[in-house]
């Protein structure tokens, strides 16, 4: 059954119709969080992270790696640049349905350093971009988890998990409760299941970076974000 948060779509399609294309540059659905990041690959270019920081930007996940071999090029430059503007930054890894779960956990590894103040490394799940294998659910999940396994291990943190409706719903509404989500939605703030913490909504262009970006909410204060880039127990 999908879940709750995708039964907005429609509405969210009224609601570009009525606002229109152009409206929806000054539409802020995230409007009543405090907390707003952003998230960044290469295909942002060339940021300027001081200037991104002023506008507003209290964090940003930085895409790393993909697969079992491919490295986004600029992840070094934003992974450095973002710390030294005060951007509190994590790395995210875009998972393959084409690579074995172990090989992309190294190959992530290999490629973020683990250092103090960061946010826990996220994995993004979506079918968009993916390759055009459809493995089972129980294929899929050992996989994720021996990826996930490695993650934790490695930073002591617990992965945070990106995804959308359609993934959510083909291999993710068994998950266990203790998972800390990033949910992407457009135009409407998710709710139900799965209850997230992280939601990437609708892009907008910010100062430092040609074009636009995907703005992110944060559910909680500073500190609860802050709380998040604390280590498990050894």
């Amino acid at each position: 059954m999908r879940r709750r948060w995708v039964k907005w779509a429609g509405i969210g399609l009224a609601v570009l119709v009525v606002v229109g294309f152009a409206g929806l540059r000054f539409y802020d659905p995230g409007w009543r969080y405090d907390i707003r990041g952003v998230d960044v690959s290469r295909h942002q270019g060339q940021i300027d992270w001081g200037a991104l920081a002023v506008d507003g930007v209290a964090f940003a996940y930085i895409k790393s790696t993909e697969g079992g071999d491919w490295t986004d090029s600029r992840f070094a430059e934003n992974w450095s640049a973002a710390d030294e503007a005060g951007v509190l930054r994590g790395a995210y890894h875009f998972f393959s349905l084409c690579a074995p779960g172990a090989d992309q956990a190294t190959h992530m590894i290999a490629t973020v350093p683990d250092e103090p103040d960061m946010l826990p490394p996220a994995v993004d799940l979506e079918f968009g971009g993916n390759c055009s294998a459809r493995p089972s659910v129980e294929e899929f999940r050992e996989g994720l988890d021996v990826f996930l396994e490695a993650i934790e291990a490695h930073y002591r943190m617990r992965p945070v998990v990106y995804t959308n409706a359609d993934y959510y719903d083909e291999y993710l509404d068994d998950s266990p409760p203790d998972v800390t989500w990033w949910v992407m939605s457009p135009l409407l703030e998710p709710w139900g299941a799965p209850e997230w913490t992280f939601w990437q909504y609708l892009p907008e262009r910010k100062a430092g970076v040609d074009g636009s970006v995907d703005r992110n909410a944060f559910s909680g204060d500073e500190a609860d974000l802050r709380a998040l880039t604390e280590r498990l127990p050894d």
